[in-house]
């Protein structure tokens, strides 16, 4: 069998376009026209797809956002409408301020700012001379007016032993009236008798003359007799008052007791006081802060000398605003953040209390709202909240640090805003 050659039967094996298009279904793109802007019958595909496929991407990502509000609705509902939360809030505390009582130069200071003390650690000494002598006077005034009690109480007894001489005298003075009675009568006899017989001529002018000037003498002994009793009467009586009256300076009391005694050694009480005064101790534990004295300056009663913070008894003032305190009451828990430490340290408190103003209404010059160019500004109440103090301890705190304070108002700790349960 004869075979064509290979012009013939390169012509031969030569595919027909016609019928091999028709087979092999359409001619693959053209690289050179892949960039073109016509598209190919099978680009134009996909188009006739994504309508779908855009709808369920929108489904979805509607979806998400309804979920997520959803979810933010939720959380919103149960959480963050029961809590009101602020980040001005402020470490606060009851500051002891340190001041001598007594005047007097410093001759000592023990301690400086930053320094730890304990109560009743000695902070610093005042000159003690001045009242030294103070108390030695008093002691001297204490002793001076027992002595004078003591006195008084043997002067009692002297005037009522004054008073019964009296007595005496007036006995005295009755026995001689009761004596001159009896002569006075005697010589009444004798001269009625001597009377009698002159007419008889029995005794002589003489005897008469002497019988009268007796009866007469006899009188005056009398009336001096009366006298006497009248004036050691007087003298008894007046003795008894002078008794009366020193009684009645120590009636019901003893040498312990009496009024100048007791008011001597309040006396040396007070002076032993002042003297005990110029060593300052501290009146609380806590940090020193704000020493303004040296030694050798002079102090005089109130001056303040430096302050004391108590670090383990620390509360934070957190001002609120006014629209967030409708649900607040005394006794909620509260949760606070520090930037000291931050979100990691979280201490626990609750609510203690209430201020009983705004800061604008304690202001310095308060706001006056009271004008025709008003604006209304939001007010801040502070709100007080107790920490827990293990915590304080374990993560130290300092009075002025920031804070971020948020209280639970779903727990009713009190029934009145600013009123105990």
């Amino acid at each position: 069998m004869a075979f064509p050659s290979n012009d013939d039967g390169d012509r031969a094996l030569a595919p027909k376009p016609a019928a091999d298009t028709q087979q092999a279904g359409p001619p693959a793109p053209d690289p050179s026209q892949a960039g073109s802007d016509d598209d190919t019958p099978e680009t134009a595909k996909p188009d006739t797809a994504n309508p779908g496929r855009r709808k369920r991407l929108l489904l979805i990502v509607a979806l998400v956002v309804v979920i997520a509000a959803a979810a933010y609705f939720l959380y919103d509902a149960l959480v963050l409408s029961k809590r009101v939360t602020t980040d001005n809030a402020y470490v606060a505390a009851e500051t002891a301020q340190v001041m001598p009582l007594v005047s007097g130069q410093v001759v000592d200071v023990t301690v400086s700012d930053t320094q730890s003390v304990k109560r009743g650690q000695v902070l610093m000494r005042l000159d003690d001379a001045d009242l030294k002598i103070a108390v030695a006077q008093a002691e001297a005034d204490l002793a001076g007016a027992e002595r004078r009690y003591g006195q008084t109480a043997a002067t009692g007894d002297a005037l009522q032993a004054q008073a019964n001489a009296r007595g005496a005298d007036v006995g005295a003075a009755r026995a001689q009236l009761a004596l001159a009675q009896g002569n006075l009568e005697r010589a009444q006899i004798d001269y009625q008798r001597r009377q009698a017989l002159v007419a008889a001529g029995a005794v002589s002018g003489d005897e008469v003359t002497a019988a009268t000037n007796a009866l007469r003498t006899a009188r005056a002994n009398v009336a001096v007799a009366q006298a006497g009793i009248a004036q050691a009467t007087a003298t008894q009586v007046s003795a008894q008052k002078d008794r009366a009256a020193n009684i009645a300076l120590t009636r019901g009391t003893t040498q312990a007791t009496a009024p100048e005694v007791l008011a001597a050694r309040a006396k040396l009480r007070q002076a032993k006081l002042d003297l005990s005064r110029t060593v300052v101790r501290a009146p609380i534990d806590g940090v020193v802060a704000q020493r303004n004295v040296q030694i050798g300056q002079r102090l005089a009663p109130g001056t303040a000398a430096m302050s004391i913070v108590p670090v383990d008894r620390l509360y934070v003032d957190a001002n609120y605003k006014e629209g967030q305190l409708q649900k607040v009451r005394i006794g909620q828990r509260a949760t606070l953040t520090s930037d000291l430490h931050g979100g990691d340290v979280v201490y626990h408190g609750r609510v203690v209390g209430l201020a009983g103003g705004t800061g604008s209404a304690f202001a310095l010059i308060p706001a006056q709202n009271a004008t025709g160019n008003w604006i209304k500004v939001v007010q801040r109440l502070p709100v007080r909240i107790a920490l827990d103090q293990r915590e304080l301890r374990a993560h130290p705190l300092r009075v002025g640090l920031s804070m971020d304070a948020e209280i639970d108002i779903a727990d009713d700790g009190g029934d009145e805003r600013g009123g105990n349960r």
